[in-house]
């Protein structure tokens, strides 16, 4: 089991690597910007290989990290604000945005 979450993390950080400078490099100075309600292929594949699988890890930890973090929040009285920022925005970032839109 362990060997098999190391590849997949070899896997994505090599899919990350190979894709991050593609957009750089394909665009040229006189290249006009892509309008915000269009995205490029890049950018979808891109954030459907790396943004959303790590937003759902991000969700998945940031869950964890509230329950595991509750009892202090609900002494300090900032339940909702620790909620919001471990499991609520990530959970936007990977469920609610445009395919392509960071």
């Amino acid at each position: 089991m362990n060997m098999s979450i190391r590849s997949m993390l070899v896997i994505v950080l090599a899919a990350a690597l190979a894709v991050a400078p593609v957009p750089a490099a394909a665009q040229s100075p006189q290249q006009q910007q892509v309008p915000k309600d269009e995205f490029s292929a890049v950018q979808m594949g891109a954030d459907l290989l790396l943004g959303r699988p790590l937003g759902l890890v991000a969700t998945l930890v940031g869950t964890a990290l509230f329950i595991a973090s509750l009892p202090f929040s609900a002494a300090g009285g900032n339940i909702e604000q620790a909620g919001k920022v471990l499991v609520k925005e990530p959970a936007e970032f990977t469920f609610k945005r445009p395919l392509g839109d960071f």
